[in-house]
């Protein structure tokens, strides 16, 4: 604590671990804190603690010690209540919806409204399937905001404690990036936002009348010059009766009577794949270069409810593949413009290990393209700085020895021979969350099964191709590999990456 009259600081917590500041009571007296350390012979792998601090005595009160799946903390307006947040693992379990299947994705944060007095803990987002992130507790109208995984969107919702309820706030925006209640006029909000069409808009929105004004708009003079094709959504219903959403994009000019080459891409980690122009794999971009693109939402993701995404766990790619399959051949045959040999697929981390796997899966791709993709679960496993820990939520409770046909068949360095499809990876060469080996043991084993595969590597880029230079080539190597198996247009590839005899 700095004292900012005279200068002094104090130090309020002690011991040999991290400490992480929570928050402070609305009067001030109270702190909250958590600490956590490892527990490595246990998933998650982390032991959480909470404590409340009385500011003036330094009293601890510990409210939770070492528990698992525990994740932040807050005061309520009358600091007698705490929000939390935390796997729907946490606190028993009691937060857990996730139908049959015995273990939730961890992803799907939940929140819960602890009572200080008893210590009574209430799930609030059971069965609510919105994935939530707080943003505050409002004094002003006594609810609290969240950030939401809605599906393809990332909505605000106020939930009413008095009738547990939750409401959508009516905003412009499908992918709400920033979102603040003015601190003086709880009345008035301010954010920030994208859709399929625009992006950066910033706004204020009025609680009590429920409309926003546009502030500002700085990325319309540019977008206004720019011919973007039209997207609508397109839903089918899987072979066990599930509802799977996606959206199309097509061309600009678009022309029905022709045949158009096809993009089919998915969810990389376990979030949705939202709607905007300002992700680096824009279905506006593919589909200004001639594609139709096939944005699907397949089994496994975040913001669609506990059950949908609780199918991400001990699957690595069982039933999400058979999603993307099926959705895509659905998709060809109510849409007679797509030339359904000219199919390509694209993903990213765990969308690059789905480009893997479809391929040994199918045939129905003439060309795909995987960025940082998982090759082997089991050196993906054992190797980088996440690979134990994705596995926690992955393959909850499941490890080489014990279940070695998860960690080897659903791969495709196993199945490499099963692999047809002009294939190019992509990765960062120094990628501390999927390392760069993945790619390389595929690609080796791919050239020695004479398959038609590429490797293209980005000198010192981690997980994310963040340099402006590198980023442009590696996003050109996507496109020209695309034009050369998907529109018989080899000559960007070829000067690109001239053949070399050596």
């Amino acid at each position: 604590k700095y004292n900012l009259s005279d200068g002094v600081s104090e130090r309020l917590t002690y011991g040999n671990h991290s400490t992480y500041l929570q928050d402070i009571s609305p009067d001030g007296k109270y702190m909250l804190y958590s600490t956590s350390k490892e527990n490595i012979t246990q998933r998650p792998f982390s032991l959480s603690s909470l404590y409340q601090v009385d500011l003036e005595t330094l009293k601890v009160d510990t409210l939770f010690y070492e528990d698992r799946f525990l994740g932040g903390a807050g005061y309520s307006p009358d600091g007698k209540q705490l929000l939390l947040t935390g796997s729907p693992e946490a606190f028993g379990g009691i937060g857990k919806n996730c139908g049959d299947h015995p273990i939730a994705n961890d992803f799907d944060t939940q929140a819960f409204i602890m009572d200080l007095a008893t210590r009574k803990i209430q799930p609030i987002t059971r069965d609510f399937n919105p994935t939530v992130s707080p943003l505050q507790w409002n004094r002003g109208d006594g609810c609290i905001y969240f950030n939401t995984e809605d599906e393809d969107c990332k909505n605000i919702y106020r939930y009413s404690p008095k009738d547990g309820r939750f409401e959508k706030l009516n905003l412009e925006t499908d992918v709400t990036t920033n979102f603040a209640l003015s601190e003086y006029n709880p009345g008035i909000a301010a954010y920030i936002g994208q859709s399929d069409y625009n992006a950066g808009a910033a706004y204020l929105y009025d609680m009590k009348k429920k409309t926003s004004r546009l502030l500002a708009d700085p990325m319309k003079p540019i977008l206004d010059k720019i011919e973007l094709g039209k997207i609508e959504p397109w839903n089918f219903t899987a072979s066990d009766g599930t509802v799977i959403t996606g959206k199309m994009c097509l061309p600009p000019n678009f022309d029905p009577n022709k045949k158009y080459p096809m993009i089919v891409y998915y969810y990389g980690g376990t979030s949705p794949t939202t709607r905007g122009i300002s992700n680096p794999y824009c279905a506006q971009l593919f589909a200004s270069r001639d594609y139709v693109v096939y944005v699907i939402q397949p089994s496994g993701t975040t913001g669609f409810g506990q059950e949908f995404s609780a199918r991400h766990v001990n699957a690595w790619g069982k039933r999400t593949a058979d999603d993307i399959i099926e959705g895509t051949k659905q998709f060809c045959k109510e849409h007679p413009f797509v030339d359904d040999k000219k199919i390509g697929c694209l993903g990213a981390s765990y969308g690059g290990f789905m480009t893997q796997y479809l391929q040994t899966q199918t045939d129905i791709f003439a060309a795909a393209v995987s960025h940082a993709g998982i090759s082997d679960v089991t050196s993906y496993w054992g190797e980088g700085y996440w690979g134990y820990s994705y596995n926690a939520i992955a393959a909850a409770d499941s490890y080489p020895w014990k279940d070695p046909e998860l960690f080897t068949k659903q791969g495709s360095l196993f199945n490499a021979d099963k692999i047809n499809t002009p294939l190019l990876l992509l990765h960062g060469t120094v990628d501390t969350n999927v390392p760069v080996g993945e790619s390389i043991q595929l690609f080796n084993a791919l050239k020695i099964l004479g398959k038609t595969v590429e490797l293209v590597t980005v000198d010192g880029e981690n997980h994310f191709i963040s340099d402006y230079d590198k980023r442009i080539k590696w996003h050109n190597s996507i496109m020209a590999w695309f034009a050369r198996w998907l529109q018989n247009q080899p000559e960007w590839w070829n000067e690109m990456y001239p053949e070399r005899h050596l």
